[in-house]
């Protein structure tokens, strides 16, 4: 499994609207192969940044797969707008994964 990473550094006053069309887009990444789930965070410091969390079962699913997609264009054509400046996006690899077990 990889994990894609990207800060996303929103503009500022787009916050709800660009939350509300992630939602959205939401469906173009989630329909691709090899795709897990993702989940979107907002930074408590910065109310303009959020981090995008991706797990893919591979990195070609997410660089070929999605990146290459019809989907892919609409997930661009609805999200792109919002962000200044273009996120980093990187890729990670599990090395040591824990749970805390105590939390049933």
């Amino acid at each position: 499994m990889i994990l894609e990473v990207a800060i996303l550094n929103v503009k500022s006053g787009q916050e709800d609207n660009f939350e509300k069309d992630f939602l959205i887009a939401g469906q173009y990444i989630s329909s691709i192969k090899g795709y897990l789930r993702h989940s979107l965070r907002k930074c408590l410091e910065q109310k303009n940044k959020y981090i995008l969390l991706v797990d893919w079962e591979n990195l070609e699913d997410h660089t070929i797969g999605f990146r290459q997609s019809a989907e892919y264009l609409e997930w661009k054509k609805i999200l792109h707008y919002y962000y200044e400046p273009f996120p980093i996006v990187e890729h990670y690899d599990i090395i040591i994964e824990n749970e805390n077990k105590n939390n049933s």
